[in-house]
């Protein structure tokens, strides 16, 4: 028995962290009915801003000021994290703002800066392998921005707003994702290299009388998800922003006419759920001392969007039922699976098996309702 309560807790704690990702792809499309296929690289940048965090708090604060070292401790694991989420709002924004606002209006500036700059620094490291020449390689870097922003700014200023089809926006998410793994790639940006947190807060390894013992990592990981979703909750159900939230998803059209900025609230969203997958990423990887690469955020991010069209994809409480399901399922496959004749390396095709399933008995997902497209 308290086996099964031990293996149930672990498949919750991984059922949180898919709802906390979950919830960024839900919100997103319950505004845009935009998939946003990048939002498990948000997770991968929210693991190397934590990791940022800790040397700076582990290294350079020390060092620079007269005050103890402040990992790890609690405090200092608390910033990491809001270090995190930082980082991943301000991606969530930059990837809305530079890839999926302008397919909608007429936008250049923020496409032509951001767009701009990653080409010219492409460049600039082509151009230096070439020629080893520094002066070189900084001239055909800026020649290289100006142009994509010329390009930018003439194609925008062509085209009409709100021309864009689904599928453009479909493809454009999944380009941004392999633009964001593989621009992380790059040697001054993350590296291909593996890293591992070193210890961000002093924990025992377990907690629990007796044969009940629990990995305190896991519970770590459960409560500050939970904390962070009822966070979300209050956010869209108390707040004016959330109430804005919800009257752009109802109708976009309709919600503009009454006053409220659908842009402001399109990028709000945007950051918001950037902001969970940060935490996701940082809480993961810091606890459980896994490694990661600038690819660590593809499997996740695709079982969080499984997650996401299991509970209702555009409805909140059903991203976090689908995460639960997902991580329960997830868990006991490894944990009886082999009991059973199912190996446990089975465990990512059982989430598929469930998407397949709920999708044959109810299209809409668990808690979705089906919606008839108006043509």
């Amino acid at each position: 028995m308290h086996e099964f309560a031990q293996q149930l807790l672990v498949g919750l704690q991984v059922g949180s962290i898919y709802a906390l990702i979950a919830l960024g792809y839900t919100m997103v499309y319950g505004v845009l009915k935009l998939i946003n296929f990048a939002h498990g690289d948000v997770y991968m940048v929210g693991a190397y801003a934590g990791l940022g965090g800790v040397f700076v708090l582990g290294s350079w604060l020390p060092a620079h000021a007269h005050v103890l070292t402040i990992l790890p401790s609690p405090i200092g694991a608390v910033i990491v994290l809001l270090a995190a989420m930082v980082a991943g709002a301000l991606l969530g924004l930059i990837i809305e703002q530079a890839a999926y606002r302008p397919l909608r209006t007429r936008a250049w500036i923020a496409p032509a800066v951001f767009l701009g700059a990653a080409s010219g620094y492409v460049a600039h490291g082509i151009a230096m392998d070439q020629t080893s020449a520094e002066g070189v390689s900084n001239i055909v870097g800026i020649v290289t921005w100006l142009l994509v922003a010329l390009l930018l700014f003439v194609s925008q200023k062509r085209r009409k707003e709100n021309q864009s089809t689904r599928l453009t926006a479909l493809i454009t998410a999944i380009g941004v994702s392999l633009f964001i793994e593989n621009f992380s790639n790059l040697p001054g940006i993350f590296t291909p290299d593996t890293r591992f947190f070193p210890t961000v807060v002093n924990i025992p390894d377990t907690v629990g009388p007796g044969g009940a013992q629990v990995q305190t990592p896991t519970l770590l990981i459960f409560g500050m998800s939970v904390v962070l979703v009822l966070l979300l909750t209050y956010i869209v159900r108390g707040t004016k922003m959330g109430k804005a939230i919800r009257a752009v998803s109802f109708d976009m059209d309709a919600a503009a006419l009454m006053g409220i900025s659908t842009d402001r609230v399109i990028s709000f969203t945007f950051a918001l759920g950037a902001a969970l997958a940060g935490a996701a990423g940082v809480m993961v990887q810091a606890l459980s001392h896994t490694s990661f690469n600038p690819y660590v955020g593809i499997q996740i991010g695709l079982k969080a969007f499984v997650a996401a069209v299991l509970g209702g994809i555009g409805n909140i409480p059903g991203a976090m039922v689908g995460g639960m399901i997902m991580g329960i399922a997830e868990t006991m496959v490894v944990a009886y699976g082999p009991k059973v004749g199912i190996p446990s390396t089975y465990r990512d095709a059982v989430a598929f098996f469930l998407l397949i399933l709920i999708l044959l008995v109810k299209p809409a997902g668990l808690l979705g309702r089906y919606v008839p497209e108006k043509v």
